[in-house]
């Protein structure tokens, strides 16, 4: 490797580690030492330093520790006559430097507070600030999600900008139609490539993927904040690890980084920092380059690249897998799109929203009842409103198949929602008979038609669902008359399909099913799907479990036979524990259903909710992941996620999803329901109708009324004197612990 490029780089960091020592001095001698820092909403303190060395920066006095290690790190300066090899000088110095811009970035969000659009998915444009920072936890656990599903392979890290706006909307546009977060930071020459991505009339923001995290290149070690905390909080890899936190990441999490102009030395330290995380830099200019494979999957460093193999070449470089799927339509496609937003400025028709009517049903069809690939619309196109008009849609989607069953009916149609969303310029909202479309003036400047809609779900069913349909035939009905009759039909299949599950109990069945689709962040976890406890995401039910089964026998859904019962009040089986011993290579021996006090089922980073035990008021709370204030157990929904999600089973806590609060089995083992005593309002609110029906199920009618929420209080004492004025049944069952 060049010695030019080691020189360079160690240069680098002990430029940026002076520079932000003198920040640091300044900050301490201007305030007191006890003053308190941090990203906001996080429990991961600064992400990068608490995961990779375990301490934990919550004042500025605390900032000296890291920055004693930056100093430390920091490797003697390349001499011309000697030799050495110089892949782990250049490590350290990265290592170091990426320490001090994490200081760097605390000190100014606690000079600045404003600085950043903190806790939020999409920046203020209209108000300049284009600036996001570091990811709030609730942001990473929604985003993390797409991470372990697969529908987000991997980011690319964008510094600086392109020679044009033209020609940075292709390289973006491009990691977009692979699916890619594109995560910006640092300017060169005064303009940045998210600049140029709003003169090109792009949207930015968490919601299309083009991440705005700051404008300078010590805002780039959000990105690797957000790598670390993925580790953390979906692998169960623990802070202080750093060989496991650098190696999760090299064979997890599929990044690289794209520089693009004049790489000075801050740059080049900043990249050499990355390669320890097997992160490579792809270049526009002519640098020395490291080519040699070792830390990263390939090359590390990579000159002269041109603009239009950028995105290719680094997908190449860094050994990524992605199916890109040609859909024949005039606008782009793919989950980029998912987010993009269609504000009133940008609408030119729209459909549902409580303008008109919008309703999608999905039904099995006789082989000879239909035509594959037959897209009919019956009424006018919306090539024939005028801009501003709101229509009434119904999309019905009809499916035959040697293999496809009834069952499959709802499995299918969830996936119009996102499909349709992966449009470009369009935007889907809802699903069943409250869906809501926005078609953008882009869009119909592009040619949009409705049958395009039919397109796309045409190919995308037979591509992803080819083993189990062979004909898909899609009308889209815009007539009101058809509409008002697709959608009375429509809502007697939902209450038909929904009872089929409500009425199940778990003694009907003799198979539960696993899901271990979040393995892959979170090795140990395994989850158990039974018709009264869904899975913990709130995405799967058991129905849906059976059917994604028999859709893929080799995927995450598999069969589990109860067999012996071990406790029925707990809910243990001993097929169950047999085959989540085995799934989690011998880490978990064995868990309970209805229990949150004795041996839990284990928690991934993407449950909906996590229900905490409150001894002082012998009772349970439960808080959803978009709360972010406080709870009576003393941690936010942030801090409960770091504590037992990365697969780990946690007496006095469980997580679970929104639904199974008004499941039967809700933490029956522990009482039930009835030992709710907290919710935040939002989430009592949310469940309303399904806590007044399982309560009264349950003889206690009123239980709503009953439950405390953040209005009443945050802490057990706080709450404790509301509950006994109610009569909250909790007060008066036996202890439980």
């Amino acid at each position: 490797m060049s010695k030019l490029v080691a020189f360079a780089a160690i240069q680098g960091g002990y430029k940026v580690v002076s520079q932000v020592e003198g920040e640091l001095r300044n900050a301490l001698e201007s305030n007191d030492a006890s003053s308190k820092i941090g990203f906001p909403n996080t429990a991961y303190y600064l992400p990068v330093i608490y995961s990779l060395t375990g301490i934990k920066c919550e004042t500025l006095e605390d900032l000296k520790k890291p920055m004693e290690l930056a100093r430390k790190l920091l490797p003697p300066h390349i001499k011309g006559k000697n030799h050495l090899p110089y892949l782990g000088p250049l490590l350290d110095a990265g290592m170091a430097a990426l320490f001090a811009y994490e200081v760097s970035e605390a000190i100014r969000i606690f000079r600045e507070p404003d600085f950043y659009c903190l806790e939020q998915e999409d920046p203020d444009v209209d108000a300049g600030k284009l600036w996001l920072g570091p990811a709030d936890d609730t942001i990473l656990r929604k985003r993390g999600v797409e991470f372990v599903d697969g529908s987000a392979p991997g980011f690319a890290a964008i510094v600086g900008a392109a020679p044009n706006p033209d020609i940075a909307k292709m390289i973006v546009e491009d990691y977009q139609k692979k699916s890619l977060y594109i995560f910006c930071a640092a300017h060169h020459n005064g303009v940045t490539v998210i600049e140029q991505c709003l003169e090109a009339g792009m949207q930015i923001g968490w919601n299309t993927r083009i991440v705005p995290f700051g404008p300078d290149i010590s805002s780039a070690i959000f990105a690797l904040g957000f790598a670390n905390r993925a580790a953390m909080a979906f692998g169960g890899v623990q802070p202080g690890d750093y060989r496991k936190m650098l190696l999760y990441n090299k064979n997890r999490i599929f990044a690289f980084v794209n520089a693009l102009g004049d790489i000075g030395t801050e740059w080049a330290v900043a990249a050499a920092g990355c390669v320890n995380w097997g992160f490579p830099t792809l270049a526009d200019t002519d640098i020395p380059e490291i080519l040699p494979t070792g830390i990263c999957t390939y090359e590390h460093v990579v000159a002269n690249v041109s603009h239009e193999e950028m995105c290719q070449k680094s997908v190449e470089v860094r050994g990524l897998k992605v199916t890109v799927s040609e859909i024949d339509i005039p606008m782009a496609f793919g989950p980029a799109f998912e987010g993009e937003r269609v504000r009133g400025a940008d609408l030119y028709c729209q459909t549902g929203g409580g303008k008109a009517q919008c309703t999608e049903l999905v039904k099995m069809a006789e082989m000879n009842e239909i035509e594959d690939g037959k897209i009919e619309i019956i009424g006018p196109d919306v090539t024939e409103l005028k801009e501003g008009e709101a229509f009434p849609l119904g999309i019905y989607v009809q499916i035959a198949g040697r293999e496809f069953e009834p069952d499959f009916e709802p499995i299918i149609e969830r996936q119009i929602h996102h499909l349709t969303n992966y449009i470009q310029h369009i935007m889907h909202i809802g699903q069943r008979d409250i869906s809501w479309i926005r078609i953008s003036k882009a869009a119909m400047e592009k040619g949009f038609s409705l049958k395009h809609i039919g397109v796309v779900l045409h190919a995308k069913f037979h591509q992803d669902f080819s083993n189990i349909l062979d004909k898909v035939q899609v009308t889209l009905y815009t007539n009101q008359k058809d509409v008002d009759e697709l959608t009375e039909r429509a809502r007697g299949e939902y209450a038909e399909r929904d009872g089929r599950v409500e009425k199940m109990k778990d003694e009907d069945v003799d198979i539960y099913y696993s899901c271990t689709l979040c393995q892959s962040f979170a090795p140990n976890h395994v989850c158990t799907v039974s018709p009264e406890r869904t899975g913990l995401c709130g995405a799967y039910n058991w129905m849906d479990c059976k059917a994604a089964y028999e859709i893929n026998p080799t995927g995450p859904n598999q069969p589990i036979e109860k067999g012996e019962c071990i406790d029925p009040v707990l809910g243990q089986w001993k097929g169950v524990n047999d085959f989540v011993y085995k799934a989690s290579r011998g880490n978990v021996t064995h868990y309970n259903f209805y229990s949150l006090v004795h041996d839990p089922m284990t928690t991934c980073g993407c449950c909906e909710c996590i229900a905490a035990l409150l001894p002082g008021c012998n009772g349970v709370m439960t808080v959803g992941r978009d709360y972010t204030g406080e709870t009576p157990c003393g941690m936010k929904f942030t801090t409960l996620a770091g504590v037992m999600g990365g697969g780990a089973a946690s007496p006095g806590f469980v997580g679970h999803s929104k639904y199974n609060i008004g499941q039967g089995k809700f933490i029956l083992g522990d009482g039930g329901l009835l030992r709710m005593v907290w919710m935040p309002k939002m989430l009592k609110e949310e469940l309303k109708d399904r806590i007044d029906k399982r309560a009264a199920e349950m003889g206690v009618p009123d239980l709503y009324d009953k439950i405390a929420d953040e209005t009443i209080g945050i802490t057990e004492e706080e709450i404790l004197p509301f509950l006994e004025k109610v009569g909250h049944p909790a007060l008066k069952m036996d202890p439980i612990v």
